[in-house]
């Protein structure tokens, strides 16, 4: 059943098909052989059940997510980001400067994917204009995306690792930061030296003069941004700040911007959409609660398979190796084998994550390492190692929206340096209290 479901999920990544259909598939599949071995429709279904409750504090999140992102787009939140950070790119230092930029707009906006499909989309145009290589810029991109996927407080991955280890999102954070100082740094001297070797020839970009046709860019769009990083700093509920976020960003939207009140309810709901049509409206389109359906399907499928597994005990055999392997080479080295079978085998980050937690999770409270050990060993495993998985859409969506292909994986400095400077450097004080 498990090669059946790796088959089919390559099948729907290699057909373009929604992850949703072999995920359903596969889910049915498992119910039918816990079935055989004894256990009744009724329990199976409060096991699925058991296991889908978990997903709805990340669905809150994502939820806000979809609505912010849509608002960013409506204020001019992400506009002002984009001109702004073009227009101070360093020529020489171009490749440095798309992952330094990446990183900071992925930590505002909290999602890979987000950063990819605005930012990085302009700056792929910048980088085939300017005749850098491709692989490496989109490398650079990808890697800077996933820096704040995995250490915002907007982060889906983020707050989906704090619900399964029961742990304060910020206090994670917290964790996260101090194993992202040599990782980050080292990133920067990697880029450094191809931005060197590779840099941008000097060309005009239609970016910095469309955007200010079609945005008021005055200081005060940069408000809701502002506003998510100061209340995080206070250390205020994700949640909350957001919403004050949203509300900032809906009354600039009308004010400056002058978006009607019809149109502004209908970007929530489906994705902002410039006017015009045009290179910067498909630069720029998206957000909105319907982005956020499918993935929210996923996350609440995906947690239907870790209620059944833990249910079922049909993970058991494979706990057992993972809690050999965790023996005899370290409880993180063993989330790392595991992380990396867990991405290749589910083909997505978020059922990636939860089989790694779920196998890992009894070998963590037998060594009594803590919720925050686990949950830092799992921010710096699975969630880099995902998007370095070529079938898997953590990092094949991403390339795909740059046009390029699994070329970018070595280049990607940041994804590998984050789990090897932690794995030979893992004297890390962990915070667990405030």
């Amino acid at each position: 059943m498990f090669l059946f479901f790796f088959a089919s999920l390559l099948l729907s990544l290699y057909l373009h098909i929604s992850l949703l259909y072999p995920l359903l598939l596969g889910l049915v599949g498992f119910v039918l052989i816990a079935r055989l071995r004894g256990h009744s429709f009724l329990s199976l279904s409060r096991m699925l059940l058991q296991g889908s409750r978990q997903s709805l504090i990340v669905i809150r999140i994502f939820v806000l997510i979809g609505a912010i992102t849509a608002v960013w787009r409506a204020c001019g939140t992400i506009p002002y980001i984009v001109y702004h950070g073009i227009a101070l790119l360093n020529e020489q230092f171009f490749i440095l400067s798309a992952f330094i930029l990446s990183c900071l707009v992925s930590f505002l906006l909290g999602t890979s994917f987000g950063t990819v499909g605005t930012l990085g989309v302009a700056l792929m145009v910048l980088a085939r204009s300017g005749q850098v290589n491709i692989d490496i810029a989109a490398g650079a991109i990808i890697a800077g995306a996933y820096f704040g996927d995995r250490c915002s407080p907007m982060s889906s991955s983020a707050n989906l690792v704090a619900a399964l280890t029961q742990t304060q999102l910020y206090l994670n954070l917290s964790n996260m930061l101090k194993t992202s100082v040599l990782p980050f740094l080292l990133s920067c001297l990697g880029y450094a030296a191809l931005s060197w070797q590779h840099p941008l020839v000097a060309s005009d970009s239609p970016i910095l003069s469309a955007i200010p046709q079609a945005f008021s860019l005055q200081p005060i769009v940069i408000l809701p941004a502002v506003l998510i990083l100061l209340m995080a700093a206070a250390k205020i509920d994700v949640k909350l700040s957001m919403g004050v976020s949203i509300v900032a960003g809906a009354a600039i939207a009308l004010t400056v911007q002058h978006v009607g009140w019809l149109d502004l309810i209908h970007f929530v709901f489906t994705g902002y959409q410039l006017a015009q049509a045009g290179f910067l409206s498909e630069i720029l389109q998206g957000g909105g609660l319907l982005s956020m359906l499918q993935v929210s399907l996923i996350v609440m499928i995906s947690s239907a398979y870790s209620g059944l597994f833990a249910g079922t005990g049909l993970l058991a055999d494979i706990e057992q190796i993972c809690e050999k392997l965790s023996h005899k080479l370290g409880a993180y080295a063993g989330t790392l084998i595991t992380s990396v079978a867990a991405a290749a085998f589910s083909c997505n980050q978020t059922l990636a994550v939860m089989l790694t937690h779920q196998l890992m999770q009894r070998v963590y409270e037998k060594k009594r390492l803590g919720n925050y050990r686990l949950a830092l060993d799992l921010e710096n495993s699975v969630i880099m190692i995902a998007a370095l998985i070529p079938w898997n859409i953590a990092g094949a969506v991403p390339a795909a929206a740059l046009s390029t292909g699994a070329g970018f994986i070595p280049y990607a400095l940041y994804l590998y340096l984050v789990p090897l400077s932690y794995f030979f450097c893992q004297k890390v004080n962990i915070k667990e209290t405030v």
